[in-house]
């Protein structure tokens, strides 16, 4: 937000695509939400201002907020997270992605200015855009490293992915950022037991795009019982063959695991590892998973174009 200490501009409310918990450096990012009802975006907007009045902020201020669905009343319940009157990484993003020069403005609303000044430079978003804001990891300099995201920075870079709707900008995103995602093979499932339940429609839809399904002991009994066609194959300490030996052959086109606890985390970090080496793409959370398959969906459905920031 955009503030002068009496008028605040909302310069743009970005929606993470992965779950709180991972940190915001790490997380995928959308401009506007793409999931979000349009009463929450408003009621975000109105806290957001609120505060930024209440703080007397002349700058900038980054506000971190975090919605989880009500079971009872059907609504979204928000929790803030942080408030910073200050800028983020994420204000050249927004400025790029709106075509409104953020940090220009507020570095002269703070030199003495006000907001009402630059009442025309305030456009707002063109309504035929979505950005999207992609992380870039330098796992693959880092052999030890593991993948798996946290509160704990592993980014070093982002990058920008730009269409019309999510799943293109989404995409294009991943692209950019290394992650080509294909659209056909054959996809590796092993996830936490609960993330087995909400994997079902995932694994769904993975089948019906074109892709063959192969999981784990667990996570392939759970899909079978759901009446899915899906090959088992063997964990790492189960033995050869295992799901290790086919990534290295190049049998695995996809990669979704998602784990829990130290043990899980270190018997399951040779997947990751190898995929990363063998430039693989994966997700480690079912809420990128999920947008990975709208991307690839996007993909085969129509051909890649550019579009212009303009």
């Amino acid at each position: 937000a955009l503030c002068d200490g009496k008028d605040v501009y909302i310069a743009g409310i970005m929606e993470h695509v992965e779950e709180a918990g991972i940190h915001s450096g790490d997380s995928a990012s959308v401009l506007p939400p793409h999931s979000l009802p349009y009463k929450t975006i408003r009621e975000l907007e109105n806290q957001s201002i609120k505060l930024a009045k209440a703080l007397k902020v002349k700058g900038l201020m980054n506000v971190q907020f975090a919605v989880k669905m009500n079971k009872h009343t059907g609504e979204y319940d928000m929790y803030i997270l942080e408030v910073n009157p200050r800028a983020s990484r994420t204000v050249p993003f927004v400025a790029k992605a709106t075509n409104v020069p953020v940090a220009k403005i507020a570095a002269r609303i703070m030199a003495g200015e006000q907001l009402s000044d630059f009442r025309d430079q305030l456009t707002g978003m063109a309504s035929d855009h979505t950005a999207v804001k992609a992380p870039v990891f330098p796992f693959n300099r880092f052999p030890g490293t593991d993948v798996i995201l946290g509160p704990e920075m592993k980014s070093t870079g982002e990058v920008m992915g730009l269409d019309a709707d999510f799943a293109q900008a989404f995409a294009k995103s991943q692209i950019a950022a290394g992650n080509v995602l294909p659209t056909e093979g054959r996809v590796f499932l092993s996830v936490k037991d609960s993330d087995k339940e909400a994997l079902i429609p995932i694994a769904k839809e993975l089948a019906e795009i074109g892709f063959d399904l192969v999981a784990t002991g667990g996570t392939c009994t759970k899909l079978q019982k759901a009446g899915l066609k899906v090959e088992r194959i063997n964990k790492v300490m189960e033995g050869h063959p295992h799901v290790v030996d086919a990534i290295i052959n190049e049998e695995i086109d996809f990669l979704i695991n998602t784990t829990k606890g130290p043990q899980a985390l270190s018997d399951s970090m040779s997947i990751r590892r190898q995929a990363v080496m063998h430039k693989i793409p994966y997700f480690t959370l079912l809420t990128s998973a999920r947008a990975g398959i709208q991307a690839i969906r996007a993909l085969k459905n129509r051909d890649m174009d550019v579009k212009p920031l303009q």
